[in-house]
């Protein structure tokens, strides 16, 4: 039999919703309670929940080469850390309203990499940080017909300033197991890589 949750969606209640902060991004502030797995409800619970939208990210793989196209941009919400604010990712962005999941990792692996993708597999979806934010994100691996390797892009408008990599599959595994790729899309998409890899170049590699 296969593992089941022990509670479902209407195990929760919101007592009341409203608007902690808007900026650049949003936070909510919820009431709310729940069952308890010793029985009855939670006492109301106040929590902020950071909302910035659903993600799609797509690690774009070149089976020709047997490699991965990886984005180095500035990230400020790493600015503590003592190595540097610059990280080494896969192509990602947030669902637009209308938008699917597909049109999102075109639209993005193009306005990030100047990369276009002629298939898509599926590699997982998940919640970074559900204790405090209500993203989620879903992963794919897309199967590379051209890249701008060396080039820097970025939506216009959006401030960003990426330049593209092409990093082989060996190095990009390297570097997951010397423990130098701290983004956690990035991270999951490897180690899906490091299971995948063979047979994924098999199928797309013909």
């Amino acid at each position: 039999m296969a593992f089941e949750l022990t509670f479902a969606a209407d195990a929760a209640q919101v007592l009341e919703d409203s608007i902690a902060y808007k900026g650049y991004f949003r936070m909510r502030r919820l009431t709310l309670r729940h069952r308890l797995f010793g029985g009855g409800w939670s006492e109301p619970l106040t929590r902020e929940v950071f909302e910035r939208g659903d993600a799609v990210g797509v690690l774009p793989y070149e089976p020709e080469t047997d490699s991965v196209i990886l984005i180095e941009q500035f990230r400020p919400g790493a600015l503590g850390d003592p190595a540097t604010p610059w990280m080494l990712e896969l192509i990602a962005g947030v669902v637009e309203q209308g938008e699917s999941d597909v049109e999102v990792a075109h639209r993005e692996a193009a306005e990030e990499a100047a990369c276009e993708l002629s298939e898509l597999l599926p590699i997982a979806s998940y919640y970074p940080s559900a204790g405090a934010c209500s993203e989620h994100v879903r992963l794919f691996c897309g199967r590379v017909t051209t890249a701008g390797v060396g080039g820097v892009h970025g939506a216009p408008g959006e401030s960003e300033d990426i330049l593209v990599h092409r990093v082989s599959r060996r190095d990009a595994l390297e570097l997951l197991a010397q423990d130098r790729i701290p983004n956690g899309h990035t991270l999951i998409a490897l180690q899906w890589l490091q299971l995948q890899g063979d047979a994924l170049r098999q199928r797309w590699g013909r």
